[in-house]
This record gives structure tokens, sequence and C-alpha cells, in this order.
């Protein structure tokens, strides 16, 4: 879990397994994308066995919710789900009306709600990240969300070349999502919504691929030129 002495975003997650491992990688995975989000591993069982236990899980839910921050649970099984819902049921009111269970895949649905969280969505918001991140992949590769826009409805386009050896993977398309919320613009890359880790990293851009910029808003022109100048850069990896 991430140092509870940190200063951490409004939304918190709890991540409920039932491997310890896969709890804890989760974590991992989505710190690395997000890391002012608080990530809380609650998996296996105490002995170290496969299964959920619900004195874990109390414990991680309460832990995500102090300071008065909100939780989003993502679960990986049934009977995951089931025990999530034991805690809720007993915690206190003021607390239960804080935390919501997410019907979403578990390693895609944390990584997209952690980055949500990130930019300091709220509860609604980051839920509803989590469980788009379900549909995201479920859709046809490259189909993209909406249509072109036409030229003369005042989004600003431009283009940018990938220049990173690995082009838009995880990490980059980490930092894109959390650069953008601190815009007021709407922006796409290649039609995707470059507000969404799981939509860029569904475009599989590598190296060299000509990314196509849109952008909309009051502050579309700043918007595109940060992101310009990260793909420009490489994110840092070159």
């Amino acid at each position: 879990m991430n140092d509870s002495t940190r200063e951490h975003a409004p939304v918190a997650l709890v991540l409920v397994s039932h491997s310890r491992a896969l709890a804890q990688g989760a974590v991992e995975l989505a710190g690395q994308m997000a890391p002012g989000v608080l990530l809380i591993a609650a998996g296996g069982m105490a002995d170290g066995g496969l299964g959920t236990s619900y004195d874990t899980v109390e414990e991680a839910v309460v832990e995500a919710t102090g300071d008065g921050r909100s939780a989003v649970v993502l679960t990986d099984l049934g009977s995951a789900v089931l025990t999530a819902e034991s805690v809720l049921d007993l915690l206190d009111e003021d607390v239960a009306a804080r935390v919501r269970i997410a019907d979403a895949p578990f390693v895609e649905g944390a990584v997209a709600a952690a980055v949500t969280a990130h930019g300091g969505a709220d509860l609604a918001t980051v839920l509803a990240s989590a469980v788009h991140a379900g549909s995201t992949f479920g859709e046809a590769a490259g189909a993209p969300a909406v249509a072109v826009a036409a030229q003369d409805d005042g989004v600003l386009r431009t283009t940018a070349v990938l220049r990173n050896p690995l082009g838009l993977h995880a990490r980059p398309a980490a930092v894109v999502a959390r650069m953008l919320a601190a815009y007021d613009a709407k922006v796409r890359v290649n039609g995707a919504n470059a507000a969404s880790v799981l939509e860029l990293m569904k475009l599989g851009a590598t190296k060299g691929v000509e990314l196509r910029i849109e952008t909309e808003g009051p502050q579309a022109a700043q918007a595109r030129d940060a992101l310009v100048a990260a793909v420009e850069g490489g994110f840092g990896e070159i």
C-alpha cells in the first residue's frame, strides 16, 4: 500500500483479490501511473492462502476512507464482491456513504480509476472511469469513439510523431492523462479520448507513429501545446 503519511487525492482505491500477490501487483502497477492516490491491497487470507478475509477488507476500507476520503473498491472474483458488500453493510453510515464497489475489470479498472483519481476527480467520476474500463477494451480495436469533427467546428488540430522507443505504452499514457486533467479542454488522439489511459494504450501506437491531435475548449491551445511538447520530448524516455 502507499505511504499513508503522504497527502493523497480525495478518492482512494481498495483492491480486493483472492491472491495477496495479485492485489499487491495491481497496486504497484496503478501506483506507477498515479502516485498521488492512496492504493490499498486487500488480498488473500491472513495466513497467506488464497481467499478473501473480511477483517483484511474492513481494515483496508477504513484506512482508505480516513481523513474524509472517499473510496472505490475493485474486486477480482464473485466472492470478493460478497466480502466487500458484507464490510459495507456493517460500516458506519457516514463511512459507507463514501464507498462504492465498482463493477469493473480488476486491473484495467484499477489503472483507469487511479489515473482519474490522481487528477482530483470526485467519487462518481472515479467510479465511472473504472466501470468504463470494461467497455474500452471490449470495443473493436481501432474503432474511433466518435466521428471526426468537421474542419470548421473550432477544433484545433495538429500532429506529432512518437519518438520514445516504446511509444504510447502504459507510463506515457498515464503521463498524458494526468497532464491533460489540468486543462479545461477535450483532447483526442487518433480518435481516442486522451483523458483515458486505456483508450490511449489501446491505440497500440509505437515509435515513429504520427499522432493526430484534436483539442477543443477554453484551454484547447494550452492543452495542445503541452501534449505536443510531451510527445516531442519522448515523455522523458529519450
